[in-house]
């Protein structure tokens, strides 16, 4: 009895002594990661100061890098110095220079069923365009019966979806009405949106229209997404 006593008394002494077993440590609540910052644009797509109308700034953190104007080494050696090529599927214009390079910009493309392909040459070029809405564009939109090309088309300006320039496409002698004109909205740069047309910034379309040779060959690659139309080669 007292072995049994003793050694009762020892395991209950052992486990008085004993460490106690550490507390579950409670859930410490974690902050939600902040969004990362807009990446700036570079200056030159800042106010342009100096236009008739204003363009403002592009804001930071709506247009990708790839779809900022820049030279890089020339994708289309087979074209002559001065052409345009528009690839639709990457959304890009690329302008030949010399040394085998090109100037590259982001652009918005035609809809589905809107969008198009083709040679041409840029017959005019114009700052601050006035639009005239061709008839068949007026079919589909009546609205825009006020601007149509009897009526004199729309007034030049911040609303006028031509923008601060624009280059008349034609085609053996004739108008194609299809243009490489500004007035893209940022958010809509890199997208098939348009009725037709090549869309890009206003600091881009200046600068192109800058660029471009009277008579410069176009060529509009042709999609090869679902729902493209014929060429128009």
């Amino acid at each position: 009895m007292l072995r049994r006593s003793f050694l009762a008394g020892g395991m209950a002494a052992a486990s008085a002594c004993a460490r106690p077993l550490p507390e579950p440590e409670t859930t410490r609540a974690v902050a939600p990661a902040l969004p990362p910052a807009p990446l700036p644009m570079p200056a030159r797509y800042g106010a342009v100061l100096g236009e008739p109308y204003p363009v403002p700034a592009v804001p930071d953190g709506v247009v990708p890098p790839h779809l900022w104007r820049q030279e890089v080494t020339n994708p289309f050696p087979d074209h002559p110095e001065g052409a345009i090529i528009v690839d639709p599927d990457a959304a890009s214009l690329h302008l030949v220079i010399p040394n085998r390079r090109a100037m590259r910009y982001g652009v918005s493309v035609g809809a589905a069923g809107f969008s198009w392909a083709g040679q041409a040459v840029v017959q005019f070029r114009r700052s601050w365009p006035r639009w005239k809405v061709p008839d068949e564009m007026i079919v589909r939109q009546p609205d825009l019966a006020p601007y149509s090309v009897a009526n004199g088309g729309m007034d030049p300006g911040p609303g006028n979806p031509l923008g601060a320039r624009a280059l008349y496409l034609f085609q053996d002698g004739r108008d194609t009405l299809y243009r490489i004109h500004g007035g893209c909205e940022p958010e809509y740069l890199g997208k098939a949106v348009s009725s037709g047309c090549i869309r890009l910034l206003d600091q881009d379309a200046i600068d192109l229209g800058e660029r471009v040779a009277h008579h410069a060959p176009v060529t509009v690659l042709k999609s090869l997404k679902p729902g493209a139309v014929a060429a128009l080669y």
